[in-house]
């Protein structure tokens, strides 16, 4: 029986796990091309002079998931996650970089999209969106997970679901409350800061 590409992916990444390098050099043709829409998507919603380019992003980010020994693969819907997990880290590390580069610099603007379209992208930069997510992370790890692997990662509801072993319905409900959370705290921060600018 032939095989589909998703458990194509999750028998290799079971292989790769297992120790079998073979598996890695199969891996890669296979979720090169999802990895490079995935940092596409997430690079459409930088600035538009942005030099952190997509292919760059999935390069840096496959080498990181290669050296992710102490990851138990189980699917390819936890590959992506954890793929958008690293992806947030290089794009913040080097948005870190630039602005340490240019200490006048603006802000980096993250326009959101369909993961969190509720949250007004006026008072939204990458830096800030990091900061609510890491203190969601702290009041709601699961929450956190989800909006990250909603926003960062592109997946949808449905892997979401298979990536965390939760019900379609869980997402949706816990995307919501998430979704209401960042906004509120999101604002209160854009608040803050005019406050103080003022």
């Amino acid at each position: 029986m032939t095989q589909n590409p998703s458990q194509e992916v999750t028998q290799l990444l079971l292989d790769w796990c297992d120790g079998d390098r073979a598996a890695l050099s199969q891996l890669m043709p296979l979720v090169y091309d999802e990895l490079h829409q995935q940092a596409e998507r997430f690079m459409r919603r930088e600035r538009q002079d942005h030099t952190l380019q997509p292919t760059a992003l999935v390069h840096e980010t496959f080498l990181h998931l290669i050296d992710q020994s102490r990851v138990e693969w189980q699917n390819r819907a936890q590959f992506f996650g954890v793929a958008s997990q690293l992806m947030r880290r290089v794009v913040l590390k080097y948005a870190r970089r630039q602005h340490a580069e240019k200490r006048w610099g603006k802000a980096i603007r993250v326009p959101l999209n369909d993961g969190l379209a509720s949250i007004d992208s006026s008072v939204s930069d990458l830096f800030a969106l990091d900061e609510v997510l890491t203190r969601l992370a702290e009041f709601d790890p699961r929450q956190s997970q989800i909006m990250e692997l909603r926003y960062f990662g592109g997946l949808t509801v449905d892997e979401v679901a298979t990536c965390l072993d939760l019900s379609t319905a869980t997402v949706k409900r816990e995307t919501r409350i998430a979704r209401a959370w960042m906004q509120r705290e999101m604002t209160r921060q854009d608040s803050m800061e005019a406050r103080a600018a003022g």
